[in-house]
């Protein structure tokens, strides 16, 4: 069968809304786009913030919060918007985090980090890292609970979070309740069998990730890649956080995904995993009134309102 024909039928009329997108060449172009703005919810209170970066630069945060608040301390997550590490802007993702704060009663606190290839390896996960420190440090101010905070992101953003749980581990800190990466863009080395099933230009393919990693990885891209640019490199999962992740039988992502979750089993973290037939790469965005769509999206607002409790 051919990769349209085994498309959930919900979703198949979501593929003509995606722009076609060819990398590196349409990158200026892409970085052009505007998505429309969120609807707002009169429950969440959103900031921003400036934080000092990584080599002295400032960084902004967006930072979700219930409106009314009485004076106990709330869970937090950190969460990474996506974009293949070379697009992406917090913005893009409010709906989601205000989904976040309603569903799982949290503070959500998400970074703009900076993107490749203009800032390659190791400036967005140094820069997520930073974000961590800064909302442990920052607990008291923002009114969070330092034993509840957890990590998640998509696409690119759960790769950066399945990298900041590895680095956060090896560093000694900080602690990390739960980390939820969602269909992760965790391997460089684009060898799987979905990696070269996926080539279908309407949607995220083999193509595009292999130039995004590139991208990514600059003057590493052919040297030993480090587990904290390509958290499927890592040879120890060892003493990592529980987890939640899913992923579309059609995400060239799925099979990276499979192999990170049964290695996680193996090392002994209790871990959670959804594989959905006929979604392709980001499928419960694109069309979010599909059947398939809402189970997958309030599978993880679910999973990080339990890990909280």
């Amino acid at each position: 069968m051919d990769f349209l024909s085994r498309v959930d039928p919900e979703l198949r009329h979501g593929l003509g809304r995606l722009p076609t997108l060819k990398l590196p060449e349409d990158l200026p172009r892409a970085r052009q786009f505007t998505p429309p703005p969120s609807e707002k919810s009169d429950a969440v209170q959103i900031t921003e913030r400036y934080i000092a970066g990584t080599d002295g630069n400032e960084m902004l945060v967006k930072i979700y919060e219930p409106s009314t608040r009485d004076r106990s301390s709330l869970p937090a997550l950190l969460w990474i918007h996506g974009g293949g590490y070379v697009l992406g802007h917090p913005s893009g993702d409010d709906f989601l985090c205000q989904q976040f704060v309603m569903t799982a009663g949290c503070v959500v606190v998400s970074p703009d980090y900076r993107l490749a290839p203009d800032h390659p390896y190791p400036a967005a996960i140094e820069d997520c890292y930073t974000a961590l420190v800064w909302l442990g440090s920052a607990a008291d101010e923002l009114n969070v609970d330092r034993a509840r905070i957890a990590i998640g992101g998509a696409s690119a953003g759960g790769g950066l979070t399945a990298a900041l749980a590895l680095l956060a581990r090896d560093r000694g800190g900080p602690s990390i309740r739960f980390q939820m990466p969602l269909y992760p863009m965790i391997d460089d080395r684009n060898l799987t069998p979905s990696s070269h099933e996926i080539t279908n230009p309407i949607v995220w393919n083999r193509a595009n990730n292999m130039a995004a990693w590139k991208l990514y990885l600059g003057e590493h891209a052919d040297g030993d890649i480090s587990a904290y640019a390509a958290a499927s490199r890592a040879t120890d999962l060892m003493g990592l956080p529980p987890t939640y992740t899913c992923v579309g039988q059609l995400d060239p992502f799925r099979d990276e995904t499979i192999d990170y979750v049964a290695r996680l089993a193996q090392a002994g973290v209790d871990v959670e995993f959804q594989l959905h037939p006929g979604g392709y790469h980001g499928f419960e965005h694109v069309v979010p009134g599909a059947a398939v769509s809402k189970r997958t999206k309030q599978g993880y607002l679910d999973a990080l309102a339990r890990a909280f409790m």
